[in-house]
């Protein structure tokens, strides 16, 4: 030191060492005052380096000393004066031996002495200015400053906290030799803070744990990186960058970062699929500066994968930037240990938690490539639990997943535990899993690799136990799904596979209850015929309808109202159209033996129904090709005539009103000719007469139009004792209680007056008429104007057959109705020429 600023430093010594007396004053205003006219004659004036460090060695003590008093403005100067010091004077180091225990024992022991926080504030700032000034020299002092930081980190004031986060930083720069020692003192206070609510709080403690653990000794990893991980998930993204940035710096600086690549990886990965373009940015720069990193160090060990393993593999995902070198063998060489990972946390309680798995799951199978062939089964059931999910965006990452799986494993592999899943899903929570994994599978696989294997898909999606044991709307989708995507897949060889595909789309329409869905399926069965270049879905029917009847009638034996395949008839003769009355030699054996009279009721009658619309458009669907009445004779005789035999009970009833409705339509759609109906009438009429008389209204109406059909057609050719056996079962029924019966009832009466030909016997037959008249007469009191009316025309009609008879019977009971105006109506139509 210079003889002059050691003089000078001797002068201003004498003129501060009053004050430094005042200090030691019971008065907290002399003590303040003293320390404001210390400062004035120091710091205030422009004094040398030499002067001030000779100074301050001289103060630094008395100033320590005041940072107990109990005035909070004097430890505020105190404070202020020492951190001044300290960034002027040329050898700051010099006071760590007087401060540094000092600074401990005030702010780094269990009770924190210092109640301002401001002050404290002060002090940690103090402190990081000591960490830049002094560096290396601090290294002595290592207990000290880990005692304060780890009061200071937990400190409630959060400013307190951020500060003490940048001490520990510059701390473990400075000192990186000495810091390992200690520095997992301070990463229980780190981890008590990361939650902290105040987000810049919350960076700070990541930053800090980032150095912390990168100059420490790696022990206390598995200690941070579950709360590093949740905060990925941090609303902050300030927060969920620093994690990034802090994650990258370990796998690229840290000394025994390949201990820990199994646990980094997924950390660094998961923020490449972050909703913030900044942090997929910076996580996917510092991912390829790991590879890089990874591919020099390990030169010598894939140095032929560098040669040769440059051209990506054949149908690589369009649009997606393939990953350096380093980082696919990073992944490959973790991903037995990282699967475990993810299968776990793929079904973690927290929703942010599952969906940042399942993103990770694509990024690490995009990496792995086809050496997720060796995983496959683990990652198949993990993609099995992650679809039984009920979030939305889980189910349709790990279908993504799925899909590369496709694209990257051999087919004659993953359909090998695919269909074997798909045929015993009892493993999965939900049946329809391995379908809808399967299907995302085939979109990822080519159509040439998928060639070979159609025949073992297709004969597997077909199996009952697959397509006919599951009548869940979900269940059916994902079924008609894989469909699909074969057809999407492989369009034109999927025609090998055609009647397989065919049988499930037709299951698919049978079995569901969605209307959207049963469109949908339809819409495939169009594709289905698109693919092969056939016009419609008619000639796709056409070219399978053997073999789908034959499939049909190799099970018709035990059929019940519960089989499926009932419905699938139903789906088969209503969407094939025409093309049915082409193939009738093959449906009819099937109808009759379906149903027989023995067989389950509500079968029966669901088939019955189903049979009766094809009658009613004849022309359109069973007759196409006029081969129908070929059969007409045999299956009324045979089929319809033994179901209308009575049986007791409701379910026996509605078959017999079925079974009506077919006869009914058989009739009406002229698909029996009336040659055919003359000579089955002996048999038919019985029946139908005898259904008049059932308790089902809709029966009886039935029964009713049968019988004006048969008029109709054959009336004029019917022997007048099969007529006379007719009008009085019609009779009755103008007294039933359904006003449409009884109209329908008045117009086959009608009909049956129309029947009356030259041969009917007028004398011989006088007595039926007799009875008819006056059983017509007696309605024409009914209360119903309108019944009135219909009977009078009937009459009319009456008059025509024999006049003389129904003028007498009308003029016997004139007097006696309550209306004889239709009497009088009737009486003078006698008068008027006879109708034809």
């Amino acid at each position: 030191m210079a003889a002059g600023d050691e003089h000078a430093a001797s002068e201003v010594l004498r003129g501060v060492a009053r004050h430094l007396n005042c200090l030691n004053e019971d008065n907290k205003a002399t003590r303040r005052r003293a320390l404001e006219l210390i400062r004035r004659d120091t710091l205030d004036r422009a004094l040398s380096s030499g002067v001030q460090q000779e100074v301050f060695s001289a103060l630094l003590q008395p100033l320590l000393r005041c940072l107990s008093d109990p005035m909070e403005k004097c430890r505020e100067t105190s404070i202020a004066m020492i951190t001044e010091f300290l960034r002027s004077v040329p050898r700051p180091e010099e006071a760590l031996p007087y401060l540094m225990p000092c600074l401990a024992q005030r702010f780094g022991e269990k009770e924190v002495l210092e109640p301002a926080e401001e002050l404290r504030l002060s002090a940690v700032e103090m402190l990081v200015l000591l960490v830049e000034v002094c560096g290396k020299n601090l290294a002595p002092f290592l207990s000290e400053m880990i005692r304060v930081l780890q009061r200071s980190i937990l400190d409630p004031f959060p400013d307190v906290k951020r500060e003490s986060c940048r001490c520990a930083v510059e701390f473990a720069k400075s000192v990186p030799e000495h810091f390992h020692l200690q520095a997992e003192s301070l990463v229980k206070p780190l981890m008590l803070t990361v939650s902290h609510q105040h987000s810049r709080v919350r960076v700070s403690v990541i930053e800090a744990t980032g150095a912390v653990i990168q100059h420490g000794s790696g022990k206390n990893m598995d200690d941070v990186l579950s709360h590093l991980a949740q905060r990925l998930f941090d609303d902050s993204p300030q927060v969920r960058k620093a994690v990034t940035a802090v994650v990258g710096d370990w796998l690229l600086h840290m000394r025994d970062r390949y201990s820990y690549f199994h646990k980094l990886i997924p950390l660094l990965l998961s923020s490449i699929n972050d909703e913030i373009p900044e942090i997929r940015l910076l996580a996917t720069d510092l991912w390829r500066q790991v590879g890089s990193q990874w591919e020099k160090e390990n030169e010598d060990d894939i140095k032929d994968k560098m040669d040769f393993l440059l051209t990506p593999p054949p149908h690589y995902p369009p649009g997606v930037e393939r990953p350096g070198l380093g980082c696919r063998e990073l992944v490959v060489r973790n991903l037995g240990r990282l699967v475990p990972a993810v299968s776990h946390d793929v079904t973690d309680w927290l929703v942010p938690t599952r969906i940042r798995t399942s993103q990770l799951l694509s990024v690490l199978l995009l990496h792995a490539e086809d050496h997720s062939t060796q995983h496959l089964q683990p990652l198949l059931a993990t993609i099995y639990r992650a679809c039984s999910d009920s979030e939305r965006d889980v189910v349709r990452n790990c279908l993504a997943a799925a899909k590369l799986l496709g694209t990257f494993v051999p087919p004659a592999v993953f359909l090998k535990l695919l269909l074997e899943h798909v045929t015993t899903p009892s493993s999965c929570s939900q049946p329809w899993t391995p379908l809808m994994v399967l299907a995302a599978v085939l979109g990822g696989c080519s159509g040439p690799l998928l060639k070979p294997h159609l025949q073992q898909i297709a004969n597997t999606l077909v199996q009952p136990d697959v397509c006919q044991e599951y009548q869940q709307v979900v269940y059916l989708e994902r079924l008609s799904s894989c469909v699909e995507m074969l057809l999407h897949q492989c369009e034109s060889d999927c025609g090998s596979i055609s009647l397989q595909l065919l049988q499930v789309l037709v299951t698919v329409q049978s079995l569901s209850t969605d209307p959207q869905l049963s469109e949908k399926a339809l819409e495939t069965v169009q594709l289905l015929c698109k693919v092969q270049g056939l016009d419609s879905v008619m000639e796709l029917y056409r070219q399978h309808m053997d073999q789908l009847l034959d499939w049909l009638s190799s099970s018709v034996s035990t059929w019940s109202s519960f089989s499926p395949q009932r419905l699938q008839l139903q789906v088969v003769v209503v969407q094939s159209g025409p093309v049915i009355g082409e193939f009738l030699s093959q449906l009819m054996p099937l109808l009759c033996s379906c149903l027989q009279p023995n067989r389950d009721p509500e079968m029966r009658m669901s088939i019955f129904t189903m049979f009766a619309k094809l009658l009613l458009d004849a022309n359109n669907t069973l007759d196409s090709r006029g081969l129908f009445c070929d059969e007409s004779e045999q299956f009324l005789c045979d089929v319809l005539l033994p179901n209308l035999v009575w049986r007791a009970g409701r379910t026996a009833a509605a078959v017999r009103t079925a079974v009506l409705s077919c006869v009914l339509a058989l009739l009406h759609g002229q698909a029996i000719t009336p040659g055919q109906l003359l000579s089955l009438e002996e048999k038919l009429s019985p029946w139908v007469l005898s259904a008049l008389d059932e308790d089902s209204q809709m029966s009886r109406l039935f029964a009713c139009r049968s019988l004006s059909v048969i008029l109709r057609l054959i009336g004029t050719s019917l022997h007048q004792e099969a007529l006379n056996k007719i009008y009085p079962e019609l009779l009755k029924r103008l007294d039933d209680s359904s006003e449409e019966v009884r109209g329908e009832a008045l117009q086959a009466l009608d009909l049956w007056l129309s029947s009356l030909t030259k041969d009917y016997d007028l004398e011989l037959c006088s007595p039926h008429l007799q009875l008819l008249f006056q059983q017509l007469l007696l309605h024409l009191d009914d209360p119903d104007s309108s019944v009135q009316d219909r009977v009078l025309d009937v009459l009319k009609k009456g008059s025509s057959v024999h006049p003389v008879l129904l003028r007498r019977e009308v003029e016997a009971v004139r007097d006696k109705h309550r209306s004889p105006v239709y009497c009088d109506l009737l009486l003078q139509s006698f008068s008027s020429p006879p109708t034809s």
